[in-house]
């Protein structure tokens, strides 16, 4: 499980810095601010973020319309438009590219923290899957945590269990996350190396240490295995 990491383009280093830390108090992690498209696209390739934050203006020859252009096509992740013009113009050209979300200068750390709230659930709902309150993009959970998006990556977990109306996600961190949906649910939005081996459970099939006909074993944790699905294991297995 790790925080929401937050790419911050902004050529104003004192307003990148405030960003940051607003971000960091919010409980995501900011990235070292980039000032420029070039710095934006190194952080971009070497730090992997969730989402943007990008200043319409910035300096060089390419902007902030240009940077989310890029993003698009090559990196796909939601981005919000950050800018201090709202006239017309700036707003007809960043529409062009939809941003997930906008923000006009000066801003509350309120109407930051929104932003961010709009911007993954809009993504989510057109290029991901949308959870009850939590969000799926790109082989990742984000659920909400104290109030804000916590992501945790599918290979960090090792199972799944089924508690009534709610699920019990266990990590490789040995912690342990509960979320409200069935099994069924989020079964179809997980990725092919999970699989349903009862009623009440779903494995990683990559954190299998040992398996018969009546149990699978993740780590140290003994997983019976249901009739209903004994056979379609059995064959995945040898199959493998």
């Amino acid at each position: 499980m790790e925080k929401v990491k937050i790419l911050v383009v902004e050529d104003e280093i004192i307003i990148a810095d405030s960003i940051c830390n607003a971000l960091n108090e919010l409980g995501y992690h900011a990235l070292e601010p980039a000032i420029n498209f070039t710095e934006a696209i190194i952080t971009i390739e070497n730090e992997k973020p969730d989402i943007g934050i990008l200043d319409i203006q910035l300096s060089g020859k390419k902007n902030g319309i240009d940077l989310a252009k890029k993003i698009k096509t090559e990196y796909n992740f939601p981005f919000i438009f950050l800018t201090s013009n709202s006239d017309s113009f700036t707003i007809q050209e960043a529409k062009q590219v939809t941003p997930h979300a906008y923000l006009i200068k000066p801003f509350l750390k309120e109407e930051l923290y929104s932003s961010i709230e709009i911007a993954l659930h809009n993504f989510s709902i057109k290029s991901g899957e949308v959870l009850n309150d939590n969000l799926i993009i790109k082989d990742a959970l984000f659920i909400k945590d104290r109030g804000y998006f916590t992501k945790i990556n599918f290979n960090d977990i090792l199972f799944l269990k089924s508690d009534h109306v709610y699920i019990e996600i266990f990590l490789i961190d040995h912690k342990k996350k509960v979320v409200r949906t069935s099994l069924n649910n989020i079964l179809t939005k997980l990725n092919h190396y999970f699989v349903r081996v009862h009623r009440g459970y779903i494995i990683n099939t990559n954190y299998i240490t040992q398996i018969n006909h009546h149990t699978v074993k993740i780590e140290n944790k003994e997983i019976p295995i249901g009739n209903k699905f004994r056979d379609e294991i059995v064959k995945l297995f040898k199959s493998i």
